[in-house]
């Protein structure tokens, strides 16, 4: 009796371990830009160290885990067992997966109740076991989600058994190995698309379209699909791209980017969130930078667990957290965009948040001007949300009203150029709006530099503020125009602007618009006049006491400007570093820079490099995201260095400097000048004997004239 039963046991167990389990799928035929991804999960998985690879849908996960499967080291190393397991392709329960799980291994064990019965198998041999699409049987909001969990963490311990799987959510076993899937390169995500789409020769306006896709491969295969399908030439990809953007991702086999994030979104994860996780994601995509996460709570006061919210976006691979905010792939940003951003009731609110918070006005005398630096790092955000609501609500004041406060706030936390310029330019010359937004955008101009356009675009203001009649308004104007003419090196015509600005504001007793005299002072000294000396004799008999710390660090600014021009060099130090005390004081780092530059340059011509070197790199350190500070610090430099015979240190930072403007876009008249500017350095290191002759005031530093247009920039 005992023999026929130990008989029938070895068969048993013979039928089991000589079951021949299933074959995975066959993996891509291609795969691009992801050899270095392989390799490392090829090392994880021969060391038999349990591995998870997380990531949106659609971002390559099954591809490169079949890849995986069916590399020759990992055949040698396992031979036929790599199984490989679709977890959507049956019911998230224990007894369904244990099944499943039987049936692919081989184990040959009928509806197993847990993992015991699997056991003697599992240890039999060294296996690959891959669970594909783990997060449907995982989510933490599933059914059975505990007790599926608690066995697929046992299935990764066994020891000669290891554990890969692909999953959505970041919810997986602690032992598991995660390795966070990206995009694709460009040249990858290029070679994906081709080796699709056989229909024409390579093109850049497809380069640009890869590229609007995030580089997301379902979305590249699948573009390169419909296109290649429909022998489209890349001027008819590009037409059906910017007429139906992702809603063109739809194969005629109804494979689709729709259903991909639509499945995401119908997770129980997700819909546990509440009706507010959709309108939340359509905001995270209406804005180009994604949401700082910083601001949930003055952004969204009205959501509770807002912050959960967006944690629990991060574990379903829908955001990704970069610097702070929180973003999302192209490709779901522009599924999930509102079409029409009023029909957005928290779109709207939102709106009317950073209108308010535009609206608080920036002084640099006002404690609270720290503050609005939250513009620098929110800048692309707020103009598109101008750039939308001016087209969709162009008749609203308020949306104007905001826009003229937002360059406002570039103007002292981040000059530069702005998109809405033509929109600014075109509206109706009777529109309220018009005048201020016009003289806020011309000082953004006088910001970069670009003083004609700053000067042609105060001239149209103050036509219009004449023509209704706003005195002050228009007078405010003249002072912009002398800074203009100014920077022009339109002197002549500066001084009678700043005179008749400073006759009026006098007149209207206006302390703020006295800062014209500033202007005034600062071009008579430029044409020489002998008006400088009565300009600072006014400057120097204003009560220093009625005036804020901002105007006081103004005219000891200028002081030291006009005593400059008079050639009272010790004096004119002392001015502008009582002037950078002050500004210190108050933590302007727009005033510091530009006493800064005067005071550098007013060192090297006492020849005091090692001071004016002390002093420039406190300006180097706040110059590293602007290019008019950069710029001018860079100038500086190369001032110090050439004063000291460093030819070839001055060569190339100009040179980097060049490079950087043309990699930002920098304006033409700053390649222009950084391009002269490195052709004047490199003759120096080509005629060093010319060089040597120079003395007194021939050694002025290479670039001054430039360096004092920009100087009060």
């Amino acid at each position: 009796m005992g023999e026929k039963f130990i008989c029938r046991r070895v068969r048993h167990l013979r039928c089991i371990f000589d079951s021949p389990g299933e074959e995975p799928p066959q993996p891509p035929r291609a795969l691009f830009g992801r050899d270095e991804l392989v390799e490392k999960i090829i090392h994880h998985v021969n060391g038999l160290t349990p591995i998870a690879l997380i990531g949106a849908g659609g971002i390559g996960k099954t591809s490169i885990v079949l890849t995986v499967l069916h590399h020759d080291r990992v055949r040698e190393r396992f031979g036929d067992n790599c199984r490989f397991i679709r977890c959507d392709e049956f019911q998230p329960t224990p007894t369904h997966f244990l099944s499943r799980l039987s049936k692919v291994i081989g184990a040959g064990v009928e509806n197993p109740e847990d993992l015991t019965s699997l056991r003697p198998f599992l240890s039999s041999k060294r296996m690959l076991i891959v669970l594909d699409n783990v997060e449907s049987i995982l989510d933490p909001e599933g059914t059975n989600a505990q007790e599926l969990y608690a066995v697929v963490e046992e299935l990764g311990r066994f020891k000669n058994t290891c554990l890969c799987i692909t999953s959505r959510i970041s919810t997986v076993p602690p032992d598991c190995e995660i390795l966070d899937i990206p995009t694709l390169s460009t040249d990858a995500a290029r070679d994906t698309f081709y080796c699709i789409y056989k229909n024409g020769e390579r093109s850049d306006v497809v380069d640009d379209i890869l590229e609007q896709l995030d580089f997301h491969p379902l979305s590249i295969t699948l573009l390169a699909t419909v296109a290649h399908q429909n022998r489209w030439d890349a001027s008819r990809l590009t037409k059906e791209w910017e007429r139906r953007r992702t809603g063109v991702l739809q194969t005629d086999h109804k494979k689709s980017l729709a259903a991909t994030i639509e499945l995401s979104l119908a997770s129980p994860m997700f819909q546990e969130l509440g009706p507010d996780a959709r309108a939340l994601l359509e905001v995270i995509a209406f804005f180009p930078q994604g949401v700082d996460e910083g601001n949930l709570d003055w952004l969204f006061p009205t959501i509770p667990n807002r912050e959960n919210i967006f944690d629990k976006f991060c574990v379903l691979s829908l955001t990704n957290r970069s610097n702070g905010f929180s973003t999302l792939l192209a490709p779901l940003r522009e599924y999930v965009c509102p079409k029409d951003p009023k029909t957005s009731l928290l779109l709207c609110a939102i709106k009317e948040s950073y209108f308010g918070r535009l609206s608080v006005g920036v002084d640099p005398d006002n404690p609270e001007f720290e503050e609005t630096r939250w513009i620098a790092s929110e800048d692309v955000n707020v103009e598109h949300l101008l750039d939308i609501f001016t087209s969709a609500d162009p008749d609203s004041n308020a949306v104007w009203n905001a826009c003229a406060h937002f360059m406002d706030h570039l103007y002292w936390h981040k000059p530069r150029f702005i998109i809405l310029g033509p929109k600014i330019k075109g509206l109706p010359d009777d529109h309220p709006s018009k005048p201020r937004c016009l003289f806020e955008f011309s000082y953004l101009f006088d910001s970069v530099g670009n003083y004609a356009e700053s000067k042609r675009l105060v001239i149209r203001t103050s036509k219009l503020w004449r023509e209704w009649g706003n005195a002050l308004q228009a007078t405010q104007t003249l002072t912009l125009l002398t800074r203009a003419n100014w920077g022009l090196g339109q002197y002549k015509e500066g001084v009678s602007r700043a005179k008749a600005a400073s006759e009026i504001y006098e007149r209207f007793n206006n302390t703020a618009g006295r800062a014209s005299l500033r202007y005034l002072a600062q071009s008579l000294s430029k044409v020489a006049q002998v008006g400088t000396t009565e300009a600072a004799s006014r400057i120097i008999n204003l009560s220093m006491d009625k005036y804020t710390q901002a105007q006081a660090c103004k005219y000891h600014h200028t002081l030291g400007y006009i005593c400059s021009s008079r050639g009272e060099i010790d004096t004119a130090i002392c001015h502008l570093r009582t002037a950078l005390g002050i500004a210190s004081s108050f933590n302007s780092q727009e005033k510091q820079a530009s006493i800064l530059r005067c005071l550098v340059h007013l060192l090297l011509k006492e020849g005091k490099l090692d001071d004016a070197q002390v002093h420039l790199e406190c300006l180097k350190s706040d110059a590293v995201s602007n290019l008019v500070s950069l710029g001018l610090a860079t100038v500086t430099q190369v001032c110090v260095w050439r004063r000291e015979g460093r030819f070839k240190e001055a060569e190339s930072e100009v040179s980097r400097v060049t490079g950087i403007y043309e990699k930002a876009g920098a304006p033409a008249d700053f390649l222009e000048f950084s391009k002269r500017f490195l052709q004047e350095v490199e003759e120096k290191i080509n005629n060093p004997v010319n060089s040597d002759r120079q003395s007194g005031d021939d050694c002025e530093p290479l670039g001054t004239a430039v360096l004092f247009v920009f100087i009060d920039s």
